[in-house]
């Protein structure tokens, strides 16, 4: 038992000189959104401009492999489809979809949340956020039927 413990820790230990997930250096914002409402942008901001935005805000553990690997991960991929600090600019920016993602629940993740207790949101906030992202970028739905 002893030795399946010592090399587990020479394990962690060894995987944390593997680089990926160390990189925290925020890009550059951009461009702004207009938001239509200071609620909508301070919802947004509580439950998703971690990683929906260039300024992310990095906590100590995500320094530590396994956990880094896959904080950076999300991050990444988070910007990737939406990500207000690059509106505009960022050809692949699906933010009619938002409102769609937290009234199905899928965002903010669950693995989120058990991190950031602060951006649970009561059903009233849901709703105000869902509302606020489609006034300010619009409904898919609607899109699609014009």
């Amino acid at each position: 038992m002893k030795k399946i413990l010592l090399i587990g820790f020479e394990l962690f230990i060894a995987i944390q000189f593997i680089p990926y997930g160390r990189d925290h250096t925020n890009p550059p914002v951009v461009a702004q959104v207009q938001w239509d409402t200071q609620e909508t942008q301070d919802l947004f901001q509580r439950a998703c401009a971690d990683c929906h935005s260039n300024e992310t805000k990095w906590p100590w553990y995500s320094n530590i492999a396994p956990l880094s690997w896959s904080i950076y991960h999300h991050v990444d991929e988070g910007r990737e489809h939406f990500n207000v600090s690059m509106w505009g600019v960022q050809k692949k920016n699906k933010g009619d979809e938002a409102a769609e993602e937290v009234e199905e629940g899928e965002m903010p993740l669950a693995s989120y949340l058990i991190a950031h207790p602060e951006a649970r949101l009561t059903k009233e906030e849901k709703q105000a956020l869902i509302a606020g992202l489609k006034n300010t970028f619009g409904n898919e739905k609607d899109e699609d039927e014009e």
